[in-house]
């Protein structure tokens, strides 16, 4: 689960990191009503699950609240990333020094958090891990042990010269830590990190994404989730109890179990295909599960065939297949269907199958070449 920019800044003052003063505005007015208490200039930022906000135009400037006004006109309604922005965080504008960047990961090859930091931090940092990694220090945190004030303060001078900021930095990634373990994140991110006048050291941007297996315990945190910010085919799928990721693919997939979802889309991309999804329907043999996934994939533009691909163990292949029958009568696919099934009650499932006519395929390979050919061929 993702959670806004403000969020993330709630939780880190909270914690005791040093957020710049600032609200939330749905409109113009609140907009200006909240840089005009503050009377001086502010950012005008963008609240959407997306990176890049500041180079599509969703992070501005404004000296004073009428400022801030207008720009809350243009930002409010903008498309980032095929998500429409429905508010603004109207936050004080600090006189920047300098940029670091600080964040906190789960690395599962090792599984540990791993705490990165840079001295060049902006929003230039995938271009500098990229071109020049050995800009970016990193330390991997036993987590029985906990990340102890002198690996900090070590992290630390390799942002700052200064004394006086090398313990502020210090205390801040310790703080960030304990925001990681105890809110159950996934990712922790400050970027940037800075230094503004009288030497002060500021979170001047928070990111967070907590693990969704952890939410039922999270009570305070998941009720920040946004529906609306979030893409509504994966909306559906939570609410269906659906394991789905929308992918920018033309091939969508259904299929029971995550690793064999992986092996088929693997499989898609080996063969020249491009997955739309991942959508893994479960150990479930409910049938309405099959009728869900199929209207989510629908609703994809972009999808020119659909494959499915069970194993049938727990899942009951006839079940399925009562599924895709379903599934035909109430939403009439306007894309061809490939089918493999096989396992449990395989036999049943093919004979449901061959009164509706679908293309099927005894073979994973076999599947998924139909499957391409079949979205190669024009509408």
């Amino acid at each position: 689960m993702n959670v806004h920019e403000y969020q993330a800044k709630q939780l880190f003052a909270k914690a005791g990191i040093p957020v710049p003063p600032g609200e939330v505005a749905t409109n113009p007015a609140e907009a200006f009503t909240i840089a005009e208490q503050y009377n001086k200039p502010v950012m005008v930022k963008a609240q959407v699950h997306a990176g890049g906000r500041g180079k599509a135009g969703g992070v501005k400037y404004a000296e004073n609240a009428e400022a801030a006004r207008v720009l809350a006109t243009k930002i409010i309604g903008m498309d980032i990333k095929g998500l429409e922005v429905k508010k603004v965080l109207v936050t004080v504008a600090e006189d920047i020094l300098s940029e670091a960047y600080v964040g906190i990961v789960l690395d599962r090859a090792t599984q540990r958090p791993v705490i990165m930091v840079s001295s060049a931090g902006g929003i230039d940092i995938e271009e500098v891990a990229a071109k020049t990694p050995e800009k970016i220090f990193k330390l991997a945190v036993d987590p029985v042990v906990g990340l102890k004030s002198f690996q900090a303060r070590d992290l630390a001078y390799k942002l700052y010269r200064d004394i006086s900021q090398v313990r502020q930095a210090a205390d801040i990634i310790m703080k960030l830590y304990n925001v990681y373990w105890e809110c159950d994140a996934s990712l922790v991110e400050i970027n940037p990190l800075v230094t503004i006048p009288g030497g002060k050291v500021v979170a001047l941007d928070a990111k967070m994404n907590i693990d969704d297996n952890a939410l039922d315990r999270q009570s305070d945190i998941a009720a920040m989730r946004d529906i609306d910010a979030e893409e509504p085919s994966e909306v559906k799928a939570r609410e269906a109890d659906l394991s789905f990721v929308k992918l920018d693919g033309n091939i969508g997939c259904i299929v029971n179990g995550a690793g064999l979802a992986m092996a088929t889309m693997d499989l898609v991309k080996r063969y020249g295909g491009e997955p739309a999804n991942f959508l893994d329907i479960g150990g479930s043999s409910n049938p309405r599960k099959v009728v869900a996934a199929m209207s989510i994939i629908l609703s994809d533009p972009n999808v020119k065939a659909i494959l499915i691909n069970i194993f049938g163990g727990i899942t009951r292949c006839d079940d399925v297949a009562t599924g895709i029958v379903e599934a035909y009568k109430e939403l009439n696919p306007s894309v061809p269907v490939v089918v493999r099934l096989t396992g449990t009650n395989e036999k049943e499932a093919e004979k449901i199958l061959a009164a509706m006519n679908l293309p099927t395929a005894e073979t994973l390979d076999k599947v998924v070449k139909k499957a391409i050919a079949m979205a190669e061929v024009p509408a």
